[in-house]
């Protein structure tokens, strides 16, 4: 049974839960649930992340813990038992994993890795406050190291900024506003610095000083390596300050043994000391750590005669420093300790010694030697700060490690109450001493020692450093003979205090001598005393000491013989009667000094102050004792507070009368000294001493009396130094009049109270009246007032103790009332006057509420002062924001009307007021602090406030003055984001605050403003502030995590709604007054109608029904509402906003409200207009925000740029988008699309002078020009687009308006221009495009492409994988369809979409041109590919029985012609098809278009010979003729004769005799067009080339008399051709007809496009003389894929070779799709008529449309004998044609030499093709890489294309590429190695001439490849599945005498082929050689 849990509420789950159960809840590990109920080890609950979502889950994966339970029951809810850090850090780091690893994903590496730290870190911290293993503190400590990291994280993540306070995250709810804007403020430094929050909140106004942070430096000696001495040393620290030239802490000894290793084996890795107390001020000082390294060993290092080895001396050696201001940046920054290397420098002059240090700062190199090598000292250096508890806490490894604490000198600039210390620091400063008659100085050494009174040596009270212990005796170190020695060595004496008085010093001189015995020898001493008579002690000054003579017999064992001597001047000067007859004699020429220094709690060097601790002795000196205590310095005072109090006080109680002035100045003296910052901290001291020991029970009455006789005097002085000193002490002189009248009253049991409130009213009568002094005279007394203001609030905690709350209130507002309540004294008086009242608002009296409404009032009034006048805005921001603060925290205690009430009636107003003033200033700190007090305000009132606050209002003016301002203001907040962007938590209550009061402020608009009074104004602020409000981005919660907004909506709900109600109901209480607002609040309305949020809309969109409704009524029709609604949507949607929900709700709910209406009809058609428009609007908005290809751009562009002009009629958004538009095309470089856009404006323009108005980029100027500059950039971008014929017809415009102007300069200007055009049409190489035809199938695709088709132009070189490829990349959702039929339903309603794309041929319309003979194909090229609407594409399909011998017969065409709605180029790159046709093309038809187009090209190129357009270079003439030739001879046009002439066929074909007669005279024709070439051919032959023209004399006659039985007449033909010629047994008929049962096979899977117009292609994959068997797999052999131009240019029809003279043979007819893709049908048994075949394809100029066939894999790169029949007609004239792979260099030469086909495979990419007709000569080239190799470059490249150009064509086959040219028997032997070249003036560039099929075919693997190639005929070859064939032959060639090769060898049989075969890797069978040739000559196909 499932029961409700007790116990059992919240979880958090351990192990991932997958649901696999029924009722199964899926939970994730880390997931929190909520458990209701419980069941045999199984819960069920919610997950938090998913709380609607109930399940059940096993008990244990879920780890319990405990929580608080409200509401139980159905609806309970749970909040968890733990830390709310702990909950927060949970919930963030949830939060930040999906954010982190976005960052990853968007290459945000840096952040990524820090994040991820921080991440670790706050998981390691959660873990550690969850163990609860820590002490407050650390818990306090890890708290405070979370929050900084979660701030940080947050910051860097721009998640929103969390408020707290002590680490924990507040409740808006339970502060006010401005304690909120304060906590948002503090969090936002949190995050920058990181250092312990203080509560800002609390000291605001308190000149609480902030204990400096002292520093310490942690230094530890890691080494001394340099330690090549080879004797112990020892080495001393210590700071040192370079400007003062003085050491400033104590000195670090560290004793190191001859190995440079401690001394103390205890000491090993100890050998570490502290520096501390350094304040900030230290730290910018120019400090060194200096270090001295002393030598203990014999006299002279490198002399061992010198000093017996015994004795050892303390010499210098050398030193070594390290600037603390280099390294202090480095080490600031790191926690851990960093090392450094420190060099010792010896010292060149011992006599400098005491100076080296500073030599080696000040780098006087001369003074002092570098070491050899780099090692020195290794120490590691670390920055400490904090106290030193603080230190011992956060360090304890330190401490650990034996750390010597090296002190400061003197005390640290805050001396802490119980610091004893009592060190005297002596500095051996110099000595100068007598020769005493020996030749050399002497080497001096000085022993010191301590001595009590009794003579006793004191042990263990010299120590010579930090870090050894102390010891009775000093030796200094020897100056190598030296009698003036200088040592400045500082040693510390810690004397204990009880043995400091009588004890004195002894300084003993010896002279070290180097001798044998080497003993020491005494010659003089000197001593001091520690104290002087009168009990100071020795004073911190140099002290010159008397040097007395003795010897080494003296004994010093009755020190009192010497210590009556005087020991120094000054004391010489105190007993002149010294009789001089004593055992010690002074010598007068020696002298000795020290400096000392006292460090001490304890003792005193200050007379007077031992004179005031002891007056009693002196008790006439008391009032001269009091005066100097001034004069005493603070250090001495704060050592000896307690005992000074005493004395002060009972000094009063002994003569009040005669001393309580003095006494009184005295105690102000000294509590001003605690003010100071150094000693502050001894407030404490004071305050104990006040509690705990003060005794002075009558003392108040004497401290009343002076304090008031200051205050009256105040008037009359000029000097008010004392009374100000005064009244700075007022504090403390309460503290100590309330505490003597405590024990007064206990003594007496409260006798005098009365007498004591009357002087303490007297007193404060007194106070007023120095403050209502108008001090504007006397600035003396300003600052009298201004010390008592500041000191005054203090005294309120003393009087709380004495008076009730009431009467201290009383008191105050008293005081604070006498105030000058001008504001203009002087603004020093003004700030202190806000500070004191600040002050006062901070204090414990204000936090009574009796108190408040007693000092309200009057602190309000002195607010409202200043903010009426713009003064000390921050400071009375302040005032108020803690007035705001203690309101809200009373009034969640108790009633705070009555206050609330004061404070808008004083305040609301000028608030406002306030704000818009510095509003309008944007000074944003104010700003933020005020708009926080105003809502604090607002947030405070209720209905009742309300209420008052608007029935006050005297009229409807201030009413609506006061409206105003508030709207204002709450806009301004809502326009200027006073906050951040990240302060959330201040955002939503700011939106709360303003929704509330504007519900309550609606009501009074309504009431008062709209029947007679309406005001527009006030209603137009109301309304602006609505939209405002609801379109704020803090409150559009569809951007928020579903976690935060779930939390939004539990506190405020959707504040956006709230608002969308109140201000819907305030639009229908308009009434008639709505046509005021209309078409003014349109784009407003149509904003906030466009937030994402369903209900808001459902309010808002009906509105735009009224409005249509309310100008319908007014103007009988609502041309405003349209207008207005449809410019503004444009920018709003392009802005962001709307959606296509928001679209169809828009229509949905106005067409229901129209419905009704008499308007129905123009209404609804204006609301299906908008909708529309949205919807392009969207889609443009959509391609332009994503990362979408100029393409979809473009085409949106245009899209909506029609949509206005046609539909909606907005002109001037029509020009803003062709303007867009043109701008796009400029982006992606298409110029001439660019110039069409532009035209359109330029259209729209006339040539006149009207003035037009600026315009986007346009000033303005004259329409005429604007038109003009118009025309200019239009010709330049057409220029640029190399479309000169376009910009032609512009430049005569533009020349008739400049000669009708007589502007000759121009019109010569643009006259010039067009002559360049001209020149360039002739001159430059132009490419031409490819066409292809795109569906859009499908609902995904935008609206503007949705199931329509496109003819697109495509790119340079753009062929048809290319295109496909990028048109997939374009919709990379989209799937390519692998037909080319026309899609059904289901797929044009599919939720999808789908590509079909196949490449088309353009119709061109300017035919005239085309025909026209002399025209030069430069020209001609133009019009083939430009002003196109008309295209194509074939496909082949049998009709009827097919006939096993002759396939043509039933063979026909289906031919697509598309129509689109304008011509390309135009304004885009593809335009929509409006209109297709279907025809079908009979066999018959077919074959007469074939050759009709041969015919065509060969008369073209003959009368171009003719007309002597060629020069010079015959070889395209000997090429096209021996292509026609060649292929008749060889079989060919045969196949046609025997379909169509046959008796057989002409019977069943009666109709088609006319066609049949045609076909004979084309072939007539074509018979007499060949001589006529002939004849030409011979005039222009080269002599060399003469063998060549005698072999297609030869053929000719061949093929003349193949032809004369069926066709009579032929026999006459034109002397030219009858030249002796051996016939030849094998002539074919030219036109060999192919199988159509192969073409069956081919054209299985796919449509062939027949195509045919003669141009250059821009892309090898349509050149127009490929036939649509560019689709059928025809594998290159790439032998002929050098030669094979021509071919008679292949067709895309179903005869593979085509006649026409203006197409070349197909290059690659591939599918390049690899058969695998989509089977391959089976091969026929015979391949008889492959090669007659090809021949007979028709001819069409058509390009290629789709390469859908079946790709046939070839085994070992043989092609099947089918194919040759194509090599037959290869040789044909070459035109330019853009191969890819041709780089116009290599299109420059001509040449035999075939060197280009050995390339490397992997040759360069192209440049630029040449593709003109002049002056490129063709060099043959290799393809690239992996396309058949073609050299060709025909301006119908060979069925180029046809073979890629399916529809999902995305592969290519990979071609081998032969070696050689494919030799002729009977021209090749005459013709030599150059005799090819031509000269550079040849107008066509062309290949080599391809003479016979002998070259074997070399074929590599088919791969995949996105490359292209040219012109290469390629076998077809479908593969038969089930009976692969043989290996196919290498075509038969034995009868190749010479075969030329690069180099120009002559290569001579079968093997050398071979060879270059291998070459290109390419396997040969050799094998099948024979068969081969057999089969080649017998005419039959191998299986």
């Amino acid at each position: 049974m499932w029961s409700p849990t007790e116990e059992e509420k919240y979880g958090v789950v351990i192990c991932s839960f997958r649901g696999a159960v029924p009722q199964g809840l899926v939970l994730e590990l880390g997931e929190t649930v909520q458990i209701l109920e419980k069941c045999e080890g199984w819960y069920r609950g919610v997950s938090i992340k998913k709380p609607n979502v109930k399940g059940i889950f096993p008990a244990n994966y879920i780890h319990l813990k405990k929580a608080v339970v409200s509401n139980r029951g159905q609806y309970e809810t749970v909040v968890p038992l733990e830390d709310s850090v702990v909950t927060e850090v949970t919930a963030t780091l949830q939060e930040w994993a999906v954010l982190w690893k976005q960052l990853y994903v968007k290459h945000k590496v840096d952040l990524f890795y820090k994040l991820r730290h921080v991440m670790n870190e706050l998981i390691d911290l959660r873990r550690q406050l969850l163990s609860g293993h820590l002490t407050q503190d650390q818990v306090r400590e890890v708290k405070r190291h979370l929050t900084v990291r979660l701030d940080w994280g947050n910051e860097h993540l721009g998640l929103d900024l969390v408020p707290r306070k002590d680490f924990e995250v507040v409740d808006s709810d339970q502060i006010s506003v401005s304690d909120l804007y304060k906590m948002h403020l503090s969090s936002r430094h949190s995050v920058q610095q990181s250092t312990s929050q203080v509560d800002t909140i609390r000291q605001r106004h308190g000149d609480a000083c902030r204990m400096p942070l002292p520093h310490h430096f942690f230094l530890s000696l890691k080494s001394f390596t340099y330690n090549t001495i080879g004797e112990d040393t020892d080495v001393f620290f210590s700071l040192y300050d370079v400007r003062e030239g003085k050491q400033i802490s104590e000195r670090f000894m560290v004793r190191l043994n001859k190995n440079g290793g401690p001394r103390n084996p205890e000491k090993i890795d100890r050998m570490c000391a502290l520096f501390t107390d350094l304040s900030s001020k230290d730290m910018k000082r120019d400090l060194y750590i200096v270090a001295h390294v002393i030598r203990i060993g014999r006299m002279l290092l490198n002399d061992s005669k010198k000093g017996p080895p015994h004795l050892h001396y303390r010499r210098p050696y050398g030193c070594a420093v390290l600037s603390i201001m280099d390294v202090l940046q480095s080490i600031s920054e790191i926690k851990e300790e960093k090392d450094f290397v420190l060099k010792v420098y010896t010292c060149n002059n011992e006599n400098e010694w005491c100076q080296i240090h500073e030599n080696i700062i000040r780098k006087s190199s001369t003074k002092y030697t570098a070491p050899s090598s780099n090692y020195g000292l290794i120490i590691s250096l670390q920055l400490l700060r904090g106290d030193m508890e603080q230190v011992r806490r956060e360090n304890p490894m330190i401490f650990n490690r034996g750390v010597s604490v090296t002190r400061k000198l003197g005390f640290p600039d805050v001396i802490m109450p119980g610091d004893i210390r009592n060190d005297l620091y002596l500095t051996l400063e110099k000595g100068d001493f007598e020769r005493g008659g020996k030749s050399v100085q002497k080497n001096i050494e000085v022993t010191m020692y301590v001595l009590y009174a009794d003579g006793e040596i004191l042990k263990d009270c010299i120590s010579l450093g930090s870090g050894e212990p102390s010891r009775s005796a000093y030796h200094s170190f020897v100056l190598y003979h030296n009698n003036s020695p200088r040592w400045g060595e500082i040693i510390k004496l810690p004397i204990p205090i009880d043995r400091f008085r009588g004890s004195h010093l002894r300084f003993e001189f010896r002279h070290c001598s180097t001798k044998d015995k080497g003993e020491k020898k005494l010659f003089g001493f000197a001593f001091t005393p520690l104290m002087r008579d009168d009990g100071t002690t020795l004073s911190d000054d140099i002290h010159e000491l008397y040097v007395y003579k003795c010897d080494e017999n003296s004994t010093f064992n009755n020190h009192a013989l010497y210590l009556g001597l005087p020991c120094c001047k000054e004391d010489y000067n105190g007993c002149p009667n010294i009789p001089s007859s004593l055992i010690f004699q002074r010598s007068t020429k020696e002298s000795f000094s020290v400096s000392t220094q006292l460090s001490s709690t304890k003792l005193t060097q200050n007379v007077d102050l031992l004179a005031l601790l002891k007056w009693k002795a002196y008790p006439d000196r008391v009032m001269d004792i009091l005066g100097r205590l001034r004069h005493v310095s603070g250090e001495e005072i704060v050592k000896f507070l307690q005992d000074i109090l005493d004395t002060l006080f009972v000094v009063l109680d002994d003569n009040t009368e005669k001393y309580g002035l003095l006494v009184f100045q005295s105690l102000v003296f000294i509590i001003n000294l605690l003010r100071d910052s150094k000693y502050f901290h001894f407030r404490p001291v004071m305050d104990t001493y006040i509690q705990k020991h003060f005794a002075g029970a009558l003392a108040y009455k004497e401290l009343i009396r002076c304090l008031k006789w200051y205050m009256d005097r105040s008037a009359e002085l000029v000097r008010q130094d004392h009374i100000q000193e005064a009244m700075r002490a007022l504090e403390y002189l309460f503290k100590f009049i309330v505490q003597s009248r405590i024990l007064y009253s206990r003594a007496t049991c409260g006798m005098e109270e009365e007498q004591f409130r009357s002087s303490i009213q007297e007193l404060f009568q007194s106070i007023r009246f120095v403050l209502s002094l108008d001090s504007r005279s006397s600035e003396t007394l300003i600052f009298t007032q201004a010390a008592l203001l500041n000191s005054f609030p203090a005294i309120f905690d003393e009087l709380l103790q004495m008076f009730t709350v009431q009467e201290v209130a009383e008191f105050v507002r008293g005081t604070l009332g006498s105030m000058p309540s001008t504001v203009h004294i002087g603004q020093s008086m003004d700030v202190v006057k806000l500070q004191s009242i600040a002050r006062t608002v901070d204090s414990r009296l204000f936090s009574f509420s009796e108190s408040r409404r007693i000092l309200l009032p009057v602190v309000l009034h002195h607010i409202h002062l200043h903010l009426r006048q713009q003064k000390e805005l921050l400071i009375c921001s302040g005032i108020l924001s803690s007035i705001f603060s203690i309101i809200k925290t009373s009034s969640l205690e108790g009633d705070v009307v009555e206050e609330v009430e004061m404070m808008v009636e004083s305040l609301l107003d000028v608030l406002l007021q306030t704000l818009l003033t510095i509003m309008s200033k944007s000074q944003s700190q104010e700003a933020g602090e005020y708009v926080s007090c105003l809502l604090s305000l607002l947030r405070q009132m209720s209905d009742t406030h309300f209420q008052h606050l608007l029935d006050n209002f005297q009229s409807k003016d201030e009413l609506k003055e006061f409206l105003l301002k508030i709207f204002c203001v709450f806009r301004n907040l809502m326009k200027m984001s006073v906050f951040p962007r990240d302060w959330m938590v201040m955002r939503l209550l700011t939106s709360n605050i303003i929704v509330t009061t504007v519900q309550y402020l609606s009501s009074a608009l309504h009431k008062n403003f709209t029947e007679t009074d309406f005001d527009f104004k006030v209603w137009n602020s109301y309304f602006s502030l609505a939209v405002l409000f609801i379109n704020q981005p803090s409150l559009q919660l569809e951007n928020a995590t579903p976690a935060k907004r779930k939390k939004i909506l539990d506190k405020y709900g959707d504040m956006r709604v709230m608002m969308a109600y109140e201000l819907f109901s305030m639009w229908q209480n308009l009434g008639e007054h709505k046509i005021h607002f209309i078409p003014g609040m349109i784009g407003p309305f149509l904003g906030v109608t466009l937030v994402p949020q369903p209900e808001v809309r459902n309010i808002m969109i009906p509105i735009f029904h009224d409005m249509m409704d309310w100008e319908q009524r007014k103007n009988g029709n609502f041309k405003q509402v349209e207008a207005e609604l449809i410019d503004k949507l444009d920018s709003l949607v392009s802005e962001g906003k709307g959606d296509e929900n928001y679209r169809e709700l828009f229509s949905l709910l106005l067409l229901e409200k129209i419905e009704q209406e008499t308007w129905r009809e123009t209404g609804i058609s204006f609301v299906t207009s908008v909708t529309r428009l949205m919807e392009r609007l969207l889609d443009y908005r959509d391609c332009m925000k994503g990362d979408e290809t100029e393409n979809k751009k473009i085409g949106c562009t245009v899209n909506l740029m029609n949509f206005y002009k046609s539909e909606i009629n907005k002109e001037e958004m029509y020009i803003r988008y062709i303007h867009k538009l043109c701008d796009m095309h400029l982006q992606a470089e298409n110029y001439t699309e660019a110039a069409f856009t532009l035209l359109l404006y330029c259209e729209l323009l006339q040539w006149e002078d009207r003035p037009l108005r600026e315009f986007l980029h346009y000033p303005s100027q004259s329409e005429w020009q604007r038109k003009e500059g118009l025309c200019r950039k239009i010709i330049h971008y057409f220029n640029k687009g190399k479309s000169w014929e376009f910009g032609i017809p512009l430049c005569r415009e533009l020349a008739m308006q400049y000669e009708s102007l007589y502007d000759y300069q121009s019109l010569s200007w643009i006259r010039k221009m067009e002559a360049t055009y001209y020149d360039n049409i002739m001159e430059q190489q132009r490419l031409e495009p490819e066409f292809f035809r795109v569906g859009f199938y499908g609902r995904k695709f935008p609206f503007f492409l949705r199931n329509k088709e496109y003819v697109c132009r495509g790119h340079d070189y753009e062929r048809l994988e290319a295109f496909q490829q990028r048109m997939l990349s374009e919709f990379p959702q989209a799937i390519a369809m692998q037909h080319p039929n026309h899609p059904d339903d289901s797929i044009l309603q599919c939720d999808a979409q789908y590509l079909q794309i196949y490449a088309v041929t353009p119709i061109p319309d300017n035919i005239d041109v085309l025909q026209m003979d002399r025209v030069p194909d430069r020209i001609k090229s133009f019009y083939r590919v430009n002003n196109i609407r008309k295209f194509r594409y074939d496909r082949p399909f049998h009709k009827g029985p097919k006939d096993k011998d002759n396939e043509f017969k039933s063979l026909w065409i289906e031919r697509t012609t598309l129509t689109l709605t304008h011509s390309l180029p135009g304004i885009s790159r593809w335009f929509e098809v409006e209109r297709r046709e279907l025809v079908e093309v009979s066999p018959l038809e077919n074959a007469i278009q074939v050759v009709e187009n041969k015919n065509q090209e060969l008369r073209t190129l003959i009368s171009q010979y003719q007309h002597k357009q060629m020069h010079g270079n015959i070889n395209l003439l000997s090429m096209c003729l021996n292509g026609v030739i060649d292929a008749a001879v060889n079989g060919g046009i045969a196949r046609y004769q025997e379909a169509f002439f046959d008796k057989d066929y002409i019977t069943k074909h009666p109709g088609d005799a006319e066609k049949i007669t045609q076909l004979k005279e084309l072939m007539q024709e074509q018979v007499h067009v060949l001589g006529v070439g002939l004849a030409v051919h011979e005039k222009f032959v080269h002599p060399e080339m003469r063998p060549l023209h005698k072999k297609l004399i030869d053929q000719f006659q061949m093929m003349r008399s193949s032809l004369y039985h069926e066709l009579p007449g032929l026999d006459k033909l034109s002397p030219a051709c009858s030249g002796s010629s051996t016939p030849r047994s094998n002539v074919l008929v030219s036109h060999g007809p192919m199988s159509p049962e192969s073409i069956k096979l081919l054209h299985r899977h796919s449509p062939l496009n027949l195509l045919g117009s003669v141009r250059h292609s821009s892309s090898s994959l349509s050149s127009h003389t490929s036939s649509e068997t560019g689709n059928l797999v025809i594998l290159t052999d790439s032998s002929v894929g050098e030669a094979a131009e021509d071919m008679y240019h292949m067709q895309a029809s179903p005869s593979t070779s085509s006649l026409s003279s203006t197409h070349s043979a197909p290059s690659q007819m591939i599918n390049s799709a690899p058969s695998s893709a989509r089977g391959s049908p089976s091969l026929p048994d015979k391949y008889r008529h492959t090669r007659e075949l090809m021949m007979l394809l028709p001819t069409h100029r058509d390009r290629p449309s789709s390469a859908m066939y079946p790709a046939a894999i070839m085994e070992n790169g043989q092609p099947p004998n089918f194919q040759r029949a194509l090599m037959q007609q290869m040789i044909g004239p070459c035109k330019p044609c853009s191969d890819p792979n041709l780089s116009v260099a290599e299109k420059g030469h001509y040449s035999l030499h075939f060197d280009a086909f050995h390339h490397q495979l992997s040759d360069a990419p192209p440049a630029l093709p040449a593709r003109t007709l002049r002056k490129s000569p063709l060099h043959p080239i290799p393809a690239s890489p992996t396309s058949p190799q073609s050299g060709l470059d025909g301006s119908n490249s060979t069925l180029s294309g046809s073979a890629s150009s399916g529809v999902s064509s995305l592969s290519e086959s990979n071609f081998g590429h032969s070696s050689e040219p494919p030799p002729r028997t009977d021209t090749m032997d005459s013709v030599p190695s150059q005799a090819w070249n031509t000269d550079e003036d040849l107008e066509t560039p062309y290949l080599p001439v391809r003479y016979s099929l002998s070259e074997p075919d070399v074929l590599e693997s088919l791969k995949s490849q996105p490359c292209r190639s040219h012109s290469a005929p390629s076998g077809v070859i479908p593969q038969d599945t089930l009976d692969p064939p043989a290996l196919p032959p290498k075509p038969y060639h034995s009868r190749l005498p010479n075969i030329e090769n690069e180099e120009g060898m002559i290569i001579e049989d079968d093997d050398k082929h071979r060879q270059l075969h291998r070459k290109v890797s390419q396997p040969v069978s050799g094998g099948k050689e024979e068969q081969a040739r057999v089969a080649w000559e017998h005419g039959i196909s191998e299986q």
